[in-house]
């Protein structure tokens, strides 16, 4: 089994490429410690926030029910993403496709009945 790539071995190439990466990374690295700026001051050293100056705790706690939405959100949003291209092969794809994407769909909707018992998707 031939695994070259332009007549080039895939060891070479794989070889080649991380020392490659090495290198360019490394003289990046490099070049901004020899040409960066050198001046730290304590105002550098202070938090910066659109150029206000921050005043008393700036730790704001947010109620949890905003977190756990979001993470249903993504949840759902990546359903889409994975049920999107089934259903432009399902045909390709044969009988076998629908029970693995019914496994898929109910245990979502588990997950959303869970979530729905617990109360995540009432706002308090």
């Amino acid at each position: 089994m031939d695994l070259s790539v332009f007549g080039i071995e895939s060891t070479t190439m794989a070889v080649t490429a991380v020392l490659t990466a090495v290198t360019l990374v490394a003289g990046a690295l490099v070049i901004a410690f020899l040409v960066g700026p050198r001046s730290y001051t304590e105002k550098k050293g202070e938090p910066y926030e659109c150029g206000i100056p921050t005043r008393g705790d700036s730790m704001a706690q947010f109620h949890v029910g905003y977190y756990l939405f979001a993470i249903l959100f993504l949840m759902f949003d990546v359903e889409t993403v994975f049920l999107f291209p089934w259903a432009t092969l399902c045909r390709e794809l044969g009988s076998g496709a629908l029970p693995a994407v019914g496994t898929f769909l109910v245990i979502l909707v588990l997950g959303l009945a869970y979530a729905w018992k617990k109360g995540a998707l009432r706002w308090k």
